[in-house]
């Protein structure tokens, strides 16, 4: 049955840099809109008062989930000591906040590239990493999901199936997948297949249409990934990453080159709806 919660991106509300004051505007408008969580891309600098933010969640009702996107100086096959230690930290602060998961870009530095496909040798390196990072938060309670993204910002992870692939060599209990709709958009060739490769290790998936505009009126194929994830009993969560031009500080991170047809909380609203709308048709 398909049984899954519904939450926002911090990025639904604000710009991709955590500040109290923005944090706790995230989290006012999440609860106002319906929301059940809040994804919470956590800093690189991992300056987060979680213990402040764990009480503000708990006040207006509100779940959370955590994600981390590696920056450059962390990718993994350059740097596996850096970011095994960044990845570690953003452990701690999930453990903090009392949260089950930690997902997001966390094979390698988002515009990295050596030019070349990923190598063998690079494989070994993210296998090792990603095992010791699992044992760490196995013993925090912690998920952690891998999140492939398009080809134009990483070369180690870009579709479902190589990603499901490296995860089952490391063969730990939490390690499982990420998949984003936007990045399925370029790189799977159709919605249904990640979702079946995922299985029961899909743990968590971004809700964005083609142009991270409104859900259902661009180019994603929604009636084929509800019913593939009704068919894997999906009970994870569906976060919203779509983005409003409203959010001045959201245009430059994530290339929102047109301004957007919708403002922040009416993209929310009426994405929110239309995903409720389409796990009561495919529950």
């Amino acid at each position: 049955m398909l049984n899954p919660k519904f939450g926002a991106s911090i990025l639904s509300w604000i710009p991709p840099v955590w500040t109290p004051e923005a944090g706790l505007h995230a989290i006012k408008k999440t609860a106002e809109t319906g929301f059940d969580l809040l994804e919470i891309l956590l800093p690189v600098s991992m300056d987060f008062d979680a213990e402040t933010v764990k009480k503000q969640l708990k006040e207006h009702n509100i779940e959370a989930v955590c994600s981390l996107n590696l920056p450059k100086n962390c990718h993994i096959p350059f740097h596996p000591l850096e970011a095994t230690t960044l990845i570690k930290a953003a452990l701690d602060k999930a453990a903090i906040l009392e949260v089950g998961f930690l997902g997001g870009v966390l094979h390698s530095g988002i515009g990295v590239f050596t030019g070349l496909p990923r190598t063998k040798e690079e494989e070994v390196i993210l296998c090792q990493v990603w095992g010791e990072v699992a044992a760490y938060a196995q013993n925090l309670g912690i998920k952690i999901g891998i999140e492939p993204i398009n080809r134009y910002e990483s070369y180690i992870c870009t579709a479902a199936s190589e990603t499901m692939t490296l995860i089952n060599k490391v063969n730990a209990s939490n390690l499982g997948l990420h998949l984003d709709t936007f990045h399925m958009n370029i790189e799977e060739s159709n919605f249904r297949d990640p979702v079946l490769a995922g299985g029961s290790k899909l743990y968590h998936v971004h809700m964005t249409d083609s142009d991270r505009g409104m859900l259902a009126e661009g180019n994603v194929h929604w009636k084929e990934l509800f019913k593939a994830l009704s068919e894997i009993d999906y009970s994870g969560a569906l976060v919203l990453e779509n983005f409003s031009s409203e959010i001045k500080g959201l245009v430059g991170p994530t290339s929102l080159w047109r301004p957007s047809k919708y403002n922040a909380e009416d993209l929310a609203k009426g994405s929110l709806a239309f995903m409720k709308k389409m796990v009561e048709k495919y529950k």
